[in-house]
């Protein structure tokens, strides 16, 4: 069996042969998508490349496809409490693999629903109120979210006592939607399975068509995923292996882009101490977060102020003004630009450690001291992943780097995160998806779990200590 793995990705569609029989990745080649045309251009370009790559034609026996082409599947979250149903449906939203735009809480107000309309997202999902608690919010929020004229599907996914009222608004809306279990049931007790497979029907049915993927969804018989979902599933195949072979454990797969950073992590994050309180909702395993403001090229000025223009400068041995005049110029030529010499690669450098440090800070559980009838204690919100055992980077900003461990190491706790009580990685190994392979992983592992977890732990190996720019 040979498999043609495909990411149509937002700048390039790539391509992957697999060989399933002597379990190897034969090559892999990459071409502009072409979605503002046709992305079979782009398709048929990455595939010439891999063709020349090779040195003949590669036919395969199994097409699939995953894409995050024209920004991905673009959402809003809705909820009722931000620390509470908010918070579940971001977490549902971006476990399907969506980019969540914004999230809003409590009851939308008009400048909101104005917001909503000039984001022109591709799903919203509505949440809110435990079943049988408040409704009066969910059903409010509806009627606002029915009134936008923009064509997105909503799927509610609240308080089941609001089903009859949200049924009536949303048909008489006119728009495409969905009603599903509550993504959380009881105070403090998550169900976003249910709302994570609304998403990606959606994104099958709705989304192909307007991204110009309808022809390459009918050349398969696997349906297409957004590629965040694809990463998402070989992590979680990689960190828990399959049925018979074990996976690696513990870690931590960040992947810088040109306009957001993904962060996964696959732990269960309990905390690494006895005298810890844990706060607000439980974390799943296999938890991705997606910071839509800490891009290498699109979000390069939000990176900036996220992370300090003096830091930037520091960590790259530079003035601020050479670092502003750098995120200036990527700004102006988000898709073509490249470091010229050695001062704008150090730049570059020190601004994807700084977009891994802020994100995987916020990524992290905060862990707050408090003190009792009992003494000293600790209150922990989110993941203790003190412990992770390596951070894998993902994507061609770090692999392309001569100093790919100097950037990885932007996802290690400093005193500065520890003062602010970010359980981030203290002592982790890193290692490096050399040839982006992750998405392709994903892909394969929903036929053939086996084949892709043999080839990641072949591919994805650790970063030798002293070397690569340590």
């Amino acid at each position: 069996m040979r498999y043609l793995a495909v990411d149509f990705g937002s700048t390039y569609t790539k391509v992957t042969a697999i060989d399933a029989g002597e379990a190897k990745i034969l090559g892999t080649a990459n071409a502009f998508t072409t979605i503002a045309t046709d992305v079979m251009e782009g398709f048929n370009a990455a595939r010439e490349l891999l063709h020349a790559h090779m040195g003949g034609e590669f036919i395969y026996d199994k097409l699939l496809c995953c894409s995050s082409a024209a920004g991905g599947l673009a959402m809003v979250a809705v909820g009722l409490v931000p620390e509470l149903t908010a918070k579940a449906a971001k977490m549902a939203a971006e476990g399907a693999g969506a980019k969540v735009l914004r999230t809003y809480s409590y009851e939308l107000s008009a400048g909101e629903q104005d917001e909503i309309r000039a984001i022109r997202p591709d799903i919203v999902l509505l949440c809110g109120g435990t079943d049988g608690g408040n409704k009066e919010v969910i059903l409010g929020n509806a009627r606002l979210l029915a009134a936008i004229d923009r064509p997105f599907s909503i799927i509610a996914a609240g308080n089941k006592s609001a089903s009859r009222e949200l049924e009536e608004i949303l048909r008489a809306s006119g728009k495409r939607y969905v009603i599903t279990k509550n993504v959380m049931p009881k105070f403090g007790v998550l169900d976003i399975q249910h709302a994570q497979n609304c998403i990606r029907d959606i994104f099958i049915e709705r989304i192909i068509d307007a991204k110009g993927l309808s022809r390459v969804q009918a050349m398969t018989d696997r349906p297409i995923i957004p590629t965040p979902l694809a990463v998402l599933m070989g992590c979680e195949l990689l960190s828990r292996g399959s049925k018979t072979t074990p996976g690696i454990g513990d870690f931590m797969a960040i992947d810088i882009g040109g306009a957001t950073t993904d962060v996964y992590s696959m732990a269960d994050g309990a905390p690494a101490q006895d005298n810890v309180l844990l706060k607000g909702l439980p974390e799943p395993y296999s938890k991705r977060t997606v910071e839509g403001d800490l891009g290498m090229r699109y979000s390069a000025r939000f990176l900036l102020e996220a992370a300090g223009e003096e830091n930037v400068a520091a960590l790259a041995g530079v003035s601020p003004e050479e670092v502003t005049a750098w995120v200036e110029k990527c700004t102006a030529n988000p898709e073509t630009v490249a470091p010229e010499n050695s001062t704008e690669r150090r730049i570059d450098e020190a601004l994807a450690r700084s977009a891994i440090a802020v994100s995987v800070e916020r990524h992290c559980g905060v862990m707050e001291k408090t003190f009792t009838a009992a003494g000293e204690m600790f209150i922990l919100t989110g993941k203790d992943l003190t412990a992770t055992g390596n951070v894998i980077g993902v994507g061609g900003v770090v692999k392309n780097s001569l100093k790919p461990r100097f950037i990885l190491q932007g996802a290690m706790g400093t005193p500065q995160t520890m003062l602010r009580g970010a359980m981030m990685p203290e002592r982790p190994g890193f290692m490096l998806d050399q040839r982006y392979i992750f998405s392709a992983m994903g892909l394969v592992s929903q036929v053939d779990p086996e084949l892709a977890l043999t080839i990641m732990k072949k591919e994805i190996q650790p970063l030798p200590e002293g070397t690569h720019g340590d």
